[in-house]
């Protein structure tokens, strides 16, 4: 039985390409030759049903030009062992080289950012949930939680964790299949699947990795037919126990026009909010970027107070941040000028007007009765009804921390309410902030979208 399929291997190889018989034939086992039939043995389903359509003409042709009489194939799916590094191989496959791990430089996957580790990534509260579910997915194995889902608005670390996730992940397996890209991507990919008729080949490709990382994924929303191969996607690498990890602007039953499958598949997972940085976080992002700075600008003088004004200052997104910094020490350097206050509210004088924006007390009341889909009329009226009072406090404790107004002007563009009213629904809210996760992550949403 070897010999017969040693002989024919060869001459497949020939027919069908280097290329093609590597990805499709070299896993295959013949183990029976019986009226007519020769029976093969294949690793997965998907491999048997792709070379049954694809593949059966050439091998009966090639086993018979050998003088092995056979009318058709039958192919049946060998037991896959776990493995302690990647997917396990068949014992049909053993003598097929081994599947080529996914790299970051590979024209399959997204380029990762060599800047983008667990090393550099700057924990605080706001970020520790994430970072630490971050790590555990990195370390391979068993987890408790698939898919692990980030959410959060821009610059906050999404994108940092994954690339540190694929690298940390790829360097303790180098075996490991690790799939990372862009919602758009998945989409494109898929689209030209579909007009180059090489769907098989893209089912293959996301549903035999190890790990697949999709970034934003809200943008697949209102796509019928990407959001139909990215949910079959999800549930044949979920049944195979491999790892997904999803991000996103907001949390996925906040998603418009995404389909309820999906959102109910990716909220079986952990969804960690990333929240908005708090000053403690910022100042200690930094602080680590100036060490790094540094060793780029050796001798520069950083002035007493000059972190702490911009994390008092700068309170948007850490990309701005970050940008903000560079700048101030590349303009420092060019200069020949120490960094003081002086020279850091002249270099970045734009920036900091737009950090100073100004959010009114009307402009936080649009946005909230936008969000729970309520008249402004109503919100600022006196109906005292829940479905309108609990907005209604919601705004009042946006616009107590966001303004600088006080509780008897923030009353007077309540209808005029008591400053006594005010202060008790400011209270209420904070009281249940801690206790109703999802009256929580609205605050944070209607936060962010005002932040903007």
């Amino acid at each position: 039985m070897d010999n017969i399929w040693g002989q024919a291997r060869a001459e497949l190889e020939t027919l069908v390409g280097s290329n093609n018989y590597t990805r499709w034939l070299a896993p295959l086992e013949l183990t029976g030759l019986k009226d007519g039939t020769a029976a093969l043995s294949c690793p997965t389903h998907f491999l048997s049903d792709w070379v049954s359509r694809h593949y059966s003409r050439p091998i009966l042709e090639v086993l018979n030009r050998n003088g092995t009489p056979v009318e058709r194939l039958s192919f049946t799916v060998a037991a896959q062992p776990a493995g302690p590094a990647g997917p396990a191989t068949a014992p049909a496959a053993r003598a097929a080289a081994p599947r080529p791990a996914l790299r970051g430089d590979d024209e399959m996957t997204a380029p990762l950012d060599a800047r983008f580790t667990f090393d550099n990534f700057v924990v605080g509260k706001p970020n520790e949930l994430a970072h630490a579910a971050a790590r555990r997915v990195a370390e391979g194995g068993a987890v408790s939680f698939n898919p692990l889902f980030l959410y959060g608005g821009v610059g906050l670390g999404k994108t940092h964790l994954m690339h540190a996730i694929a690298r940390d992940r790829q360097a303790r397996d180098p075996q490991a299949r690790i799939l990372y890209l862009s919602a758009e991507q998945f989409m494109y990919r898929f689209v030209q699947a579909l007009r180059e008729r090489t769907v098989m080949d893209f089912k293959e490709l996301f549903r035999t990795v190890d790990l697949l990382m999709v970034d934003d994924v809200q943008f697949i929303a209102g796509k019928d037919s990407t959001q139909e191969e990215f949910f079959h996607t999800f549930n044949a690498l979920v049944d195979q126990g491999k790892q997904i990890v999803i991000s996103a602007d907001r949390a996925p039953g906040e998603i418009k026009d995404l389909e309820e499958r999906i959102k109910s598949r990716l909220s079986c997972g952990l969804i960690v909010d990333l929240h908005p940085t708090d000053y403690e976080l910022r100042l200690s992002i930094l602080q680590s970027k100036t060490e790094q700075f540094r060793t780029i600008y050796p001798g520069l003088v950083l002035g007493t107070g000059v972190l702490e004004f911009l994390a008092h200052r700068i309170t948007s997104n850490v990309r701005v941040l970050e940008g903000a910094l560079q700048r101030l020490f590349a303009f420092a350097s060019l200069m020949g000028r120490p960094i003081d206050l002086d020279m850091t509210q002249e270099c970045l004088a734009d920036i900091l007007r737009a950090s100073d924006r100004k959010v009114s007390v009307e402009e936080i009341q649009r946005k909230v009765a936008e969000h729970y889909n309520i008249r402004l009329s109503d919100l600022v009226g006196p109906k005292r009804v829940r479905t309108l009072a609990r907005p209604r406090q919601i705004a009042m404790y946006l616009a107590k921390q966001m303004t600088s107004r006080s509780l008897p002007e923030i009353g007077r563009r309540f209808g005029g309410r008591d400053h006594t009213t005010i202060l008790h629904g400011v209270k209420r809210i904070e009281e249940l902030r801690s206790e109703d996760r999802s009256l929580a992550e609205d605050i944070d949403l209607l936060r962010r979208a005002l932040e903007a």
